[in-house]
């Protein structure tokens, strides 16, 4: 298995899901440290889904362009609201690539935003 490494682009299975939770197999990101991807089976990752207007002007969701190094095949945003933990063991489908530097700092500031961290 390749390893897990934060801003990688995998496929994950989110179901089941319960209320407004973002469902379905679909792309993430992984936010959590590389020590942690590397020791512990449950790493948190926020869902990437399709990019519309409205979605693009909420504050902590990030805009990403499709390119070969991510695999993603359609305009999308980072949902950095809806981070979850998963067991990757369990719900990982596949690696599809990873995010540049500058869309990872990016996450970040909108993960500063979710969780009102001061840097």
């Amino acid at each position: 298995m390749t390893a897990l490494k934060r801003g990688m682009v995998i496929d994950v299975d989110l179901n089941p899901v319960k209320g407004s939770e973002t469902g379905k197999i679909r792309p993430c990101v992984i936010v959590t440290n590389n020590v942690y991807n590397a020791r512990v089976p449950v790493i948190q990752v926020s869902p990437i889904t399709e990019w519309s207007e409205k979605k693009s002007r909420i504050i902590t969701n990030v805009t990403l362009s499709p390119t070969t190094e991510n695999g993603l095949t359609k305009k999308s945003v980072a949902d950095c609201l809806q981070t979850r933990p998963i067991d990757h063991r369990q719900r990982l489908v596949r690696v599809r690539g990873s995010l540049s530097n500058a869309a990872m700092a990016e996450i970040d500031r909108a993960l500063r935003i979710v969780f009102d961290l001061k840097i």
